[in-house]
């Protein structure tokens, strides 16, 4: 078998970069025991600006620089390793330590961070997590968890990845600014434990992404009940309204449907966002392979009870906003339908009264018109009286009277069929 190259066309340009996308991002590889910090930020500035950070944290350490185009990076900088990931909306940064403290949570990972590097990073947190990965064949008390590693808070735990693993966590932010996740290892493998890790950090991170939803719901909602209102008000008026109302309920109308555009030019981002995070939630609740442990609420259900209920006034405020917006514009085509059929009614009444005008004017010209030929013939009779007496012999047995009375007769004659002549022609033209 011949291991001479085949010949390929050209590549697509996009077909490499499309090809690694799936590769993008990789979970990290944890062997317990490993400690490490979670630092997800909004607004931070643009991905030169991450890239410069990264660029200044690892000077010194030999650890090659960032791709001026990358949107992921990771390098070790001695007992300290970090991963940057760049997305939409946020950056995220998680530094990994391995080794687990004297008392848990009391060392964590970016305490090795230089402050003046932190102080310098651009943005505002939106998550931020420490946690300790650790090695154990047999489950830890949950009280004495509870209390070794929550402060005594109610946690929420579960098996999971098929009993391999327990992970636990209070969903709570503690006095550093930071929450708390304790997963123990029983049997994972070193790659299968990065992609929990991964899993369980994603899960808060895209929960307050989703959330950032509900402070604009519940400030919409009562922007909304005036608009439905408004509404309402301006559909009951439309139903006896007379000519001269339509206008002003068509520019009340108009006024109400660009508010409540901007309302959802404003959030529709933002509310089809939370739907895609909320997606992205219970779709790394669905891979953590949860099994209950007596006694805990599993992720599960902490979302289902505390996490859904949220994500269910969002999407309500934003059906209502659809829904309204909506109504608006079915309102805003039937009013304005309305006002164009009295436009119309009242044009065809103008036309009406101008063409009443018109034949009156016509009516009043033709009367001239007669009056004209009227006066045209008396000036041409009398001048062929004039002509007449002036040329007409006296002894003629036909005076200059008699001439001229019988040209009466046909000068009316010639001046009616000039005038007919020369209406023809204009109405030729």
């Amino acid at each position: 078998m011949s291991n001479s190259p085949v010949y390929l066309p050209e590549d697509h340009p996009q077909r490499r970069a499309l090809n690694d996308e799936v590769h993008a991002r990789p979970p990290d590889i944890l062997i317990a025991p490993v400690r490490l910090s979670y630092l997800v930020l909004m607004g931070s500035g643009s991905r030169a600006d991450d890239l410069t950070m990264l660029t200044r944290l690892i000077e010194g350490s030999g650890a090659p620089k960032p791709a001026a185009d990358a949107n992921h990076f990771s390098a070790n900088l001695g007992a300290l390793r970090i991963k940057w990931e760049r997305h939409t909306e946020f950056c995220r940064y998680t530094f990994y330590v391995q080794g687990v403290e004297k008392k848990p949570f009391s060392e964590p990972a970016i305490s090795l961070v230089p402050q003046d590097w932190l102080r310098a990073l651009k943005g505002q947190t939106i998550a931020a997590i420490h946690a300790n990965v650790l090695r154990g064949a047999k489950a830890p008390d949950p009280v004495k968890t509870s209390e070794d590693y929550f402060n005594g808070n109610t946690i929420i735990g579960s098996l999971i990845s098929g009993g391999t693993g327990r992970a636990y966590t209070d969903f709570r932010i503690h006095a550093d600014g930071f929450g708390r996740l304790l997963l123990c290892d029983h049997q994972m493998t070193p790659r299968q434990a990065g992609r929990l890790v991964q899993r369980l950090l994603e899960i808060d991170t895209y929960r307050m992404m989703a959330l950032l939803a509900l402070p604009v719901a519940r400030k919409l909602s009562p922007v909304l009940s005036e608009a439905e209102v408004e509404l309402s008000e301006i559909m009951s008026v439309m139903q006896t309204a007379g000519e001269t109302q339509e206008p002003i309920l068509l520019d009340r109308l108009t006024k109400l449907e660009a508010s409540v555009e901007r309302q959802y030019t404003d959030n529709h981002f933002r509310f089809s966002a939370a739907n895609a995070y909320y997606d992205l939630v219970q779709q790394r609740i669905e891979e953590l392979r949860e099994s209950r442990i007596e006694g805990f609420q599993t992720f599960r259900e902490f979302n289902d009870r505390r996490f859904l209920p949220a994500i269910a006034t969002c999407r309500n405020v934003s059906a209502r906003l659809s829904a309204l917006s909506e109504r608006i514009a079915h309102a805003t085509v039937h009013l304005s339908t309305r006002v164009s059929v009295t436009r119309e009614k009242q044009n065809q009444a103008i036309l009406k009264s101008m063409d009443h005008r018109a034949n009156l004017q016509l009516l009043l010209q033709q009367t001239v018109e007669g009056l004209s030929v009227a006066a045209i013939s008396y000036y041409i009779v009398g001048l062929v009286y004039y002509a007449a007496k002036a040329f007409w012999p006296k002894s003629s047995v036909y005076s200059a009277e008699f001439i001229t009375g019988c040209a009466i007769p046909v000068v009316l004659a010639i001046v009616g069929f000039g005038l007919y002549r020369f209406h023809k022609s204009l109405h030729d033209v």
